[in-house]
């Protein structure tokens, strides 16, 4: 009876460590962005393997997963960071490396690693989006219509208080495009002392005006209450906003900076197999393409771009609110993210010396 008791004991406790082991765990930025990530990647996942998904939100993941790691406690299988984030934290070693292998081909049998947009692959990365950091403004609440980053800068053409992300990337690129610097030489110029300094100047002219955000829902928020005229923005927040909720929001793509997100696993990620299983099904050409009906953000594989179409809404055309539509790159930045990898701590220092003067 007791070898009986001890089998059954066993049997049932494998049973629940199968049944534990059978989900994964995956970080994002909450808010419109994770909902469509549940929407296209976790319920067709859970659909078709069986692995449930437990959606966890962070203002930037990066953060909670670099910490997990270097204490020796990690609960996250798959994060999705930005892409200075991804090469700094695989420098660091505290990644899992990803096999290029693992990705499915394109519906034409063209192999992943041709399909996915230049950049997309890193070594412990995949790319599942082509997101913009944009201006956006209340069409209610503003005087006039401003076209151009320089008027986001100009507080006596525009009045206003100005939403800004506290945060060095993307406020001091900005900052120089609305100051007159070309896009094409906006990190050369930053990689100068003389650069940074005449970006801090531009800042400095609005800073009694400026209303600091760090989470995403943040912007569309404060636009829509009144709190600013003006703010930068993630656009996928903003498309939410003007065509879900029908807020009186309007992007402006004059001098829009690329990014793109990526999957990562942690070292050490509980579920490793399933984090892997996941990030392969997640970045396949029609999953990629069904992300995009639910929010403005680009696929990061070629093939995905002809299976975009309408939005969730059924009647809004979702190519035109694309970052990477023709008609909105034409005074757009891409995100030098070797730059950022190189100088975020000494840029941030400085950017957040200056906030506390």
């Amino acid at each position: 009876m007791k070898l009986k008791t001890a089998l059954l004991a066993s049997v049932l406790t494998s049973a629940a460590f199968a049944a534990q082991a059978q989900e994964v765990n995956v970080m994002s930025w909450g808010g419109s962005y994770a909902k469509s990530q549940v929407e296209a990647y976790h319920k067709p996942f859970t659909a078709e393997f069986g692995i449930k998904v437990n959606s966890i939100d962070a203002d930037n993941p990066a953060t909670p997963i670099k910490a997990q790691v270097e204490a020796g406690n990690v609960s996250v299988d798959v994060a999705d960071v930005e892409f200075s984030d991804a090469v700094r934290l695989c420098d660091e070693g505290l990644l899992e490396p990803i096999d290029q292998s693992m990705l499915p081909a394109a519906p034409d049998g063209t192999p992943a690693a041709d399909d996915f947009i230049e950049g997309a692959l890193q070594d412990c990365a995949v790319a599942n989006i082509v997101w913009s950091t944009v201006v956006s403004y209340n069409s209610k609440n503003v005087s006039g219509t401003p076209t151009t980053i320089a008027d986001f800068f100009d507080t006596a053409k525009f009045p206003g208080k100005r939403g800004l992300r506290k945060s060095a990337k993307a406020t001091l690129e900005m900052a120089l495009m609305g100051d007159g610097v070309p896009a094409g030489e906006v990190y050369d110029m930053l990689d100068t002392d003389e650069g940074v300094d005449r970006a801090f100047a531009v800042l400095d002219r609005i800073k009694g005006d400026i209303v600091w955000w760090e989470a995403g829902a943040q912007p569309p928020q404060l636009l829509a209450d009144g709190e600013v005229v003006m703010s930068t923005a993630y656009n996928g927040r903003i498309f939410n906003a003007a065509v879900a909720e029908n807020q009186p929001l309007v992007v402006m793509w004059d001098g829009q900076i690329l990014d793109f997100d990526l999957f990562v696993i942690p070292k050490g990620a509980p579920n490793l197999e399933n984090a892997k299983k996941f990030i392969a099904f997640s970045t396949g050409t029609k999953p990629l393409a069904d992300q995009a009906s639910w929010i403005s953000y680009g696929p990061a594989r070629k093939s995905s771009g002809a299976l975009v179409g309408l939005y969730s809404d059924g009647k809004t055309q979702m190519a035109p609110h694309m970052p990477t539509a023709a008609a909105n790159l034409e005074n757009a930045l891409v995100n030098n993210f070797e730059f950022w990898v190189d100088k975020d701590a000494e840029l941030n220092e400085r950017f957040n010396a200056w906030l506390a003067n």
